[in-house]
């Protein structure tokens, strides 16, 4: 099961119907992922809470401008059965500018934008736009 791409489509579809926040699982690497999306400004915030029994979940405020949802689509690059990765150089602007790819780097979780800035290359997890 891949938790990534469950993450990513909630957030979509929370979006689709104008939902204020969607509420996932939580992991360090979702954490790092959601402050990636907020510093792109494609989410309002996002913040680890915990629920009954314990249990740690990730809670995703949405970002919305005049009404409409910030997120239009996902599309998901490096998947368990296939790993995608991309060199700085590779590295392209997503629906002209409008977009993201967000890349798993030695640096920590990266957008497009900052993997150039630091000059680094890595898995790329999944376009945004």
């Amino acid at each position: 099961m891949d938790t990534i791409a469950n993450m990513l489509i909630s957030m979509k579809n929370g979006s689709a119907v104008s939902k204020e926040k969607v509420v996932v699982p939580f992991s360090n690497v979702k954490y790092a992922i959601a402050q990636c999306l907020e510093k792109s400004g494609f989410i309002a915030g996002a913040s680890k809470k915990t629920e009954k029994k314990n249990v740690p979940v990730l809670e995703i405020d949405l970002a919305y401008t005049d009404g409409v949802a910030k997120i239009h689509d996902v599309k998901r690059l490096s998947k368990p059965s296939r790993r995608v990765y991309m060199g700085m150089r590779d590295l392209r602007p997503v629906k002209n500018g409008h977009g993201i790819v967000v890349l798993s780097t030695p640096k920590g979780i990266l957008s497009d934008k900052d993997a150039r800035k630091e000059q680094v290359g890595g898995e790329a997890l999944f376009m945004m736009w």
